[in-house]
């Protein structure tokens, strides 16, 4: 099934990523912490643990670090708690955007998203406002090059609902949520490494973006993962260069 670019967007975002690599442990340890309260401290049983575990891998974390923190998380040592929210709203455009957040004061978080929401060109909305223009789902990206025959093959056998070849060549291999670790590891298992591989709110259309209000939503997406109880950003807007 062929799609539109999403190439450019994907190394954008990578790119970010790797700007706030001393961030990410924040963020990792309280995906642990709450992985690990919500579904147990084994991994070999709680998937989300498994996931969370993995990108503190990723990421270089030390063993100690991410046990100490699933004992935090599971009343085995004392440590912060943490709760999951999500806020949703729009931003240039009427672009959809969601946030998901993990926070120990709810407060401070609402009122910091909704700062930057409002300073920044979108608006704040209610709880469900825009989450249907999402779907809850696994992903794993591939570069241009990569095998489109050999991806298909070994992702639909495993499972995988859909695979989608991009305008550049990217490949997109969309899988439910129950289904991604194991289509995942049958990818690796063939040998192809994904650039990027998660679980994820992927947007079922997109808004265009160019110009001067690329750049205002960029700055708003910037700001907004740049919160620090703020976790993923998740929109709607294919942003043009």
């Amino acid at each position: 099934m062929a799609g539109h670019s999403k190439w450019a967007n994907i190394q954008h975002r990578k790119g970010r990523q790797d700007e706030k690599r001393q961030r990410i442990w924040t963020r990792v340890v309280r995906e642990i912490m709450v992985a690990a309260r919500t579904g147990g401290g084994d991994p070999t049983a709680n998937p989300r643990l498994r996931l969370a575990i993995e990108k503190a891998k990723a990421a270089n974390m030390p063993a100690d670090t991410v046990k100490r923190n699933i004992d935090k998380a599971t009343g085995n040592l004392e440590g912060v708690t943490y709760e999951e929210i999500r806020y949703e709203g729009y931003g240039i455009g009427g672009a959809a955007i969601i946030v998901d957040t993990m926070t120990d004061n709810r407060v401070r978080t609402v009122a910091e998203v909704r700062h930057a929401f409002s300073k920044h060109g979108g608006n704040m909305g209610t709880e469900g406002s825009v989450a249907f223009q999402f779907k809850h789902c696994g992903q794993l990206i591939f570069a241009p090059g990569t095998s489109e025959d050999k991806v298909m093959e070994v992702a639909l056998e495993a499972g995988a609902e859909d695979v989608i070849t991009d305008e550049e060549g990217a490949l997109e291999v969309l899988t439910s949520t129950a289904d991604f670790e194991a289509v995942k590891n049958a990818l690796e298992t063939a040998g192809l490494m994904a650039d990027m591989a998660e679980v994820t709110m992927r947007a079922e259309n997109s808004i265009e973006l160019s110009g001067d209000d690329a750049a205002k939503m960029q700055k708003l997406l910037d700001i907004l993962e740049d919160l620090d109880d703020v976790q993923n950003v998740f929109h709607n807007a294919s942003i043009s260069e």
